[in-house]
This record gives C-alpha cells, sequence and structure tokens, in this order.
C-alpha cells in the first residue's frame, strides 16, 4: 500500500521530508526499508544557523550529493530497484528536452530546491496535461495567513486538492525555472540543486 506523503514537523526539516516522500512515492510502505529513513533523517539538517545553532539552517547540497550516493550503494548491494542522480547548476532546468523533465516523464520523482521566501525543499512528483510540473510541498499552511494567501494569488501556481499521495500545487514551468526567487523559483545557476530518484524495476 503507497503512503499518503508527509508534511513537515519544524521550520527546518523540508528536506528529509522531502526524501523520504520520494521514497513513499515510488514504494509500497511493505517494501520501505527502516535503516533508509532513519539514514535520511540523521544525515539532513547539516547545517548551523548565523547563531551556531545545529540544524536551524536546513539541509545542504552537500548532504543531498551524499545521501543520492549512498542509496545508490545501498541499492546496489540490496539488489534494490532504485537509483539517485544529483545533478547541480546550469544541469537543473525543468523544460523539455531537460534531463528533469525526462525522468519525470519517465515515472521518477525529484527533490528540488525552490524558494519560498527562503531555500525550500519540494518532490516533482510529474508534468500536468497543460504543462505544469506537479509538485508536492511538505511546507503545510492553511487558508487565511497572509503566507498562503500571497502563495495563493501568483500567477503560475494552481493549489491541488485531493491527491495527498501525489500533488499539493501545479506550477508552470515559465515560472519554476525563472532566476529569480519568488514562490517556487529555483533562482539564478549557482543555487540550483536537484536529486533525480528512480524506480528501475518499471513499477
Amino acid at each position: 500500500m503507497k503512503n499518503y506523503l508527509n508534511y513537515q514537523s519544524s521550520e527546518y526539516d523540508c528536506g528529509p521530508v522531502s526524501l523520504i516522500n520520494g521514497i513513499r512515492y515510488l514504494f509500497e510502505r511493505e517494501e520501505i526499508s527502516p535503516d533508509i529513513i532513519k539514514f535520511i533523517m540523521l544525515y539532513c539538517m547539516d547545517t548551523y544557523n548565523e547563531s551556531g545553532e545545529p540544524c536551524k539552517h536546513g539541509t545542504s547540497a552537500a548532504a543531498m550529493k551524499f545521501i543520492g550516493s549512498w542509496l545508490n550503494q545501498t541499492s546496489q548491494v540490496r539488489r534494490l530497484p532504485f537509483s539517485c542522480e544529483f545533478l547541480s547548476k546550469e544541469a537543473v532546468t525543468v523544460l523539455p528536452g531537460s534531463r528533469i523533465h525526462q525522468a519525470l516523464e519517465e515515472g521518477a520523482v525529484t527533490v528540488l530546491h525552490v524558494f519560498l521566501e527562503v531555500p525550500h525543499y519540494v518532490l516533482l512528483t510529474g508534468l500536468s496535461d497543460n504543462g505544469e510540473a506537479l509538485l508536492f510541498d511538505p511546507y503545510y499552511e492553511e487558508e487565511g495567513t497572509p503566507e498562503f494567501d500571497a502563495e495563493y494569488y501568483s500567477k503560475g501556481i494552481r493549489f491541488i486538492n485531493g491527491q495527498p499521495k501525489r500533488a499539493n500545487r501545479a506550477v508552470s514551468l515559465e515560472r519554476l525555472n525563472r532566476l529569480t526567487k519568488g514562490y517556487y523559483e529555483m533562482g539564478d545557476f549557482p543555487c540550483r540543486e536537484a536529486l533525480i530518484m528512480k524506480r528501475t524495476d518499471g513499477k
């Protein structure tokens, strides 16, 4: 049975939650080894804020790359039908013909670094028929809050309800690929990163 996708428990765990959501999206609950969940939570949130407080600057690109490598090695040793591919800088675009776009068309998911007022991770799970990226944002918000309302009325963002195992936003590719740092924009190339997660047995 597939699990619902999760929301963050704090202001800082969007990285590990999006990684685990990728696992939850691709695999049945019965197929997921608990040590993979433990490892992801252990090695994410590896940064410090300006006051030297641990975890309060989220998850670094280095940690994302390391976890992708560890998952690949684990999959090889255990013969799990799973692979990861880390991308950065100019390689991170979501346009027809790009590596991420191709991966989404093939049924893979992608943990993507975007901005939501601050740096943030979301999980891309597919493409809509009208050229949007479908994603699950792990940052839970309710109607009536200023941040939610500003996002809700931003052009190129569509809210999705009733798909808790797949997506809660649809974002235009034009917005997603912008070089600026508005809602669900990736920003300039030096700060871009993504981790493609793929099931390799065709299921």
